[in-house]
């Protein structure tokens, strides 16, 4: 349009200057004509540009309609770093954790040595994975196609933690919605664990709060193989699993699991089945389960009750205890634990948080591994040949500096004892062991 308006300004010109150097009329008439003509060329040129203009947004605005947006979305509160690609109603995640620990152990062996090197991740297991939803339009409330496929492999050698298996932590595929609650089929974490149930007391670096989410804490240490009592026939996580979890306006998040045993022509066996109920309230968790299972057609059950309260801003408490019955080989007897556990997690404000732990796993009449130590819970017991009984006893703790939401330091330690018949795989035949650790975690 500046253009259009100086040529039209040098039409004008034109005829100012044609007329002051006229000799007669018929030479100013003939310069106006030459400047009308020149504005109408000028006009003509400004409505070709301005329907190109127009075209030009027309389609720019097409082209952002079928394309992907993507941007940093969190995959938790706690971190802002994953990366979340959508298009149209579906949208997908990329996420992610490193953890890198090195640590000096004492009786790592028979003869009591120890070592000083990088080991699996201390807090979390190393993994990357996807996870997604399609919102379908279908009834109500909007019925979401939901899944999440995710894999662990450890940092200090870059292997899979378990060979040959890609998503080895979650392999599952479901649907969600306000009214339905979350239905997931496939390979995910036994819901004894997520924090609709024991996540919430288990350990302080749980979350506070009772959710549909899965989470939990691990087993890769001396004070964390609590874990175990909160499994089912698959270990800490389930095959061919149905889980049912929601969360209700009035506090209560309530689930229930099955996973199918596989076993031609016996249904029962390899089979485990949950139930879970927990309340939120503003300044307190109450949760708990039951659990049985059938390994090997002999009858394993867990029932757990726990909680935490936020005492101010400073303290919270975590509380749990644990009962645990397995039969085992004919003649054996009847296995029979109790477990308790006590934390607690100091935020005093700023980068720095603290964490400390302390908990007792009393085994009686446990059957034993052929290397001689205390089976996890859910081990099969149809082969055991000794039974012992004694107590476990472990304390921890642990600082962490976060420099943000998805990266921090830490300095963490753990304290076993074993009395009794009780032997600890961790303390390879003593009765003690001691761990101590700094690490680095990522989050994206």
């Amino acid at each position: 349009m500046k253009k259009n308006s100086l040529l039209l300004l040098g039409a004008v010109l034109g005829v100012a200057s044609a007329s002051a150097q006229a000799d007669n009329v018929d030479q100013l008439q003939q310069a106006i004509a030459q400047a009308q003509a020149a504005a109408a060329q000028a006009q003509a040129a400004a409505a070709k540009a301005q329907a190109a203009l127009e075209q030009a947004l027309a389609a720019a605005a097409e082209a952002r309609k079928g394309s992907a947006t993507v941007a940093a979305v969190p995959q938790e509160k706690s971190n802002d770093a994953s990366l979340s690609v959508s298009k149209g109603a579906s949208t997908v995640t990329l996420y992610g954790l490193i953890d890198v620990t090195l640590s000096n152990k004492n009786n790592v062996n028979k003869a009591g040595e120890s070592i000083t090197a990088p080991q699996v991740a201390w807090f979390s297991g190393n993994r990357w994975g996807l996870t997604g939803s399609h919102a379908t339009g279908f009834g109500a409330d909007d019925i979401k196609a939901i899944f999440r496929l995710e894999s662990e492999f450890e940092s200090e050698t870059g292997n899979m933690d378990t060979p040959g298996t890609i998503f080895n932590r979650d392999s599952w595929v479901g649907i969600e919605s306000k009214s339905l609650g979350k239905i997931s089929f496939g390979r995910q974490n036994a819901l004894g664990r997520d924090p609709a149930a024991s996540a919430t007391y288990g350990d302080p670096y749980g979350p506070a709060k009772a959710s549909v989410e899965e989470g939990g804490y691990t087993n890769n240490n001396n004070f964390k193989q609590l874990i175990y009592y909160a499994g089912t026939a698959n270990g800490t996580r389930i095959n061919n699993g149905v889980v049912w979890k929601k969360a209700f306006s009035n506090g209560l998040v309530g689930g229930a699991a099955y996973s199918f045993g596989g076993v031609v022509g016996n249904f029962n066996t390899g089979s485990s089945a949950t139930a879970s109920l927990a309340y939120n309230d503003p300044s307190y968790t109450i949760a708990g389960f039951a659990t049985s299972a059938n390994i090997a057609n002999l009858s394993h059950q867990t029932v757990s009750i726990g909680g935490n309260i936020q005492l101010n801003p400073l303290v919270r408490l975590n509380a749990g205890y644990f009962n645990y019955t397995a039969n085992q080989k004919a003649g054996l007897g009847d296995r029979k634990d109790t477990a308790w556990t006590l934390s607690t997690k100091l935020t005093p404000g700023g980068p720095i948080d603290y964490q400390l732990g302390y908990q007792v796993m009393s085994a009686s009449n446990a059957g034993l591994s052929g290397s001689g130590y205390v089976q996890n819970a859910y081990s099969d017991t149809s082969g055991i040949t000794t039974t012992v009984s004694g107590d476990r006893t472990t304390m921890y703790g642990s600082v962490f500096y976060h420099l943000d939401s998805s990266t921090e330091f830490y300095l963490a330690f753990d304290h076993l004892e074993t009395n009794g018949g009780y032997l600890a795989a961790q303390a390879n035949g003593a009765k003690s062991a001691d761990e101590l650790a700094v690490g680095m975690r990522y989050k994206f």
